[in-house]
């Protein structure tokens, strides 16, 4: 491959990142739907169990990583679904880039417009749940290293269900069990933190997940893509 087929390639990788990212943000993208989720979701569980500040300590790392993992899923189903509504993913795939780049350009700006921000958001809503000081950058640090994971295995479902009429709720049946090893490890994490205990085993098994994830994850999403596209 000739320096100039690569520089183009480049050029077309970012031009997808940056046009999603936009999108993602605009025209009431799932990026501030997500957003505006966590954030009220989370905010309801002082009122729900009470402002206990040990009960609200306890619980902080799971319902944390459970809304940020549900938040992340709201617009997961729009991954490919506006471009194969108004035709452009056809030629997406089609273009030099090829099918795997657009997977990979995609899944890389969901990730930063929707699920990174989530991460950014989390310190201040460990502050409502009364999250202890010692676990606000292991907090930080799972989201960081698990929420790539939640990208990548989401594409699978999306590009699953890409052609399905309504293919939402299948969507999550697909992804919602796949979810549960990010899920354990990065909750074990923050707890090992508030127990005062070492949580880089916790973290070394995330990232692991999220590796696993970006493998098949990006071929499996590929494949399926390429199979509901026929």
């Amino acid at each position: 491959m000739s320096a100039g087929q690569q520089t183009s390639m480049v050029s077309v990788f970012t031009a997808i990142v940056r046009r999603d990212v936009r999108l993602a943000w605009s025209q009431g993208g799932g990026s501030l739907l997500a957003l505006g989720f966590f954030l009220i979701a989370v905010s309801l569980f002082p009122f729900g169990v009470g402002p206990a500040p040990q009960v609200l300590a306890r619980i902080a790392p799971g319902v944390i990583w459970v809304v940020a993992l549900m938040a992340a899923v709201i617009s997961i189903d729009r991954l490919f679904q506006a471009d194969f509504e108004d035709g452009s993913l056809d030629d997406l795939m089609l273009a030099p880039l090829g099918t795997f780049g657009m997977v990979t350009a995609k899944v890389l700006a969901h990730w930063l417009s929707t699920t990174l921000p989530l991460a950014i958001m989390a310190p201040a809503l460990g502050v409502l749940m009364n999250l202890p000081d010692g676990a606000y950058a292991t907090l930080i640090a799972s989201l960081l290293i698990g929420t790539p994971a939640l990208s990548l295995i989401g594409s699978v479902g999306a590009a699953l269900t890409v052609a399905v009429r309504r293919g939402g709720v299948l969507m999550l049946l697909l992804i919602l069990p796949l979810y549960v090893p990010t899920l354990i490890f990065g909750v074990g994490a923050v707890d090992a933190a508030v127990s005062l205990t070492d949580p880089l085993p916790h973290l070394a098994l995330l990232g692991a997940t999220t590796l696993i994830a970006a493998v098949v994850g990006l071929f499996a999403s590929t494949a399926a893509l390429k199979l509901a596209m026929e």
